[in-house]
C-alpha cells in the first residue's frame, strides 16, 4: 500500500527553495552517500505537492561492460544475484533466503565490478557501485524520510556530505496512512528563521 503524502509550502521564503527528499540504507557505513529520491521545484508560498510513498521497491543491476538490468519488484528478505548465463549477465532472484529486514544483491560473476540500485516509485533511492566478484550490496530502510532545502540538487542525483549533514529532518511514516508535511520558517533578513518540517493531518493505517 502507498502512502499518499502533502508537501504544503507554509514557509516565508523567498529564494524558490528546492526541497529534496531522501532516505538513507542504514545497512552501510555513514560515509556512503544518499540519493535525491524527489527533489520539488517552484513550490511558491501556500502551494501544495502530493506525491506517494510506496511500500514496494525495485531492484536493478548494470555491470563493467555497461549493460543495464531491467528492474524486478524486491520486498525485504531476498537476495538477487548477478550471474553470467548462456545469454549474458543478468540479474536474478536467489534461492536462499536473507535477513528478513534487507535485500541484497551479490556479485557472481567470474570478473567484473557491478552496480546495484533500489527504485521507488520509479526513482532511485540508494545505490552501490564497484561491488566486486564475490561481494554484495546490502540495503535495509527505516520507515522515516529525511527532508530539507537545498539548492542545485537534481532528482536521482548523489547528495553530496554536506548537503546531507545540513538536512537534520527525520519524519517518521510508521503506521501512517496519509499526511500533509508542511514546511514554515524562511523569510527575509536577519528574522529569518530556520526552516522546520513536520506531519500534520495525519491518518494512521
Amino acid at each position: 500500500m502507498d502512502i499518499q503524502l502533502n508537501f504544503v509550502n507554509r514557509s516565508n521564503d523567498a529564494n524558490n527553495s528546492n526541497i529534496v527528499i531522501f532516505q538513507k540504507n542504514v545497512a552501510t557505513d555513514f560515509d556512503e552517500l544518499a540519493i535525491a529520491w524527489k527533489v520539488i521545484r517552484n513550490c511558491g508560498q501556500g502551494d501544495n505537492h502530493p506525491f506517494k510513498f510506496p511500500m514496494t521497491m525495485s531492484v536493478s543491476a548494470s555491470d563493467s561492460y555497461g549493460n543495464y538490468m531491467p528492474q524486478q519488484t524486491a520486498t525485504n528478505g531476498q537476495v538477487f544475484q548477478i550471474v553470467r548465463s548462456t545469454s549474458g549477465d543478468v540479474l536474478t532472484l536467489g534461492t536462499d533466503p536473507g535477513n528478513s529486514s534487507e535485500v541484497q544483491v551479490r556479485n557472481d560473476l567470474p570478473n567484473g565490478a557491478t552496480n546495484a540500485t533500489i527504485y521507488k516509485d520509479g526513482s532511485p533511492l540508494a545505490t552501490k557501485t564497484s561491488i566486486a566478484p564475490g561481494q554484495k550490496a546490502v540495503f535495509q530502510f527505516k520507515p522515516t524520510l529525511w527532508i530539507g532545502v537545498a539548492s542545485q540538487i537534481e532528482q536521482g542525483a548523489l547528495l553530496n556530505s554536506a548537503v546531507i549533514s545540513d538536512i537534520n529532518t527525520e519524519l517518521s511514516l510508521l503506521g501512517i496512512a496519509s499526511a500533509d508535511v508542511v514546511m514554515t520558517g524562511g523569510g527575509p533578513g536577519p528574522r529569518s528563521l530556520p526552516f522546520t518540517f513536520r506531519l500534520e493531518h495525519v491518518v494512521m493505517a
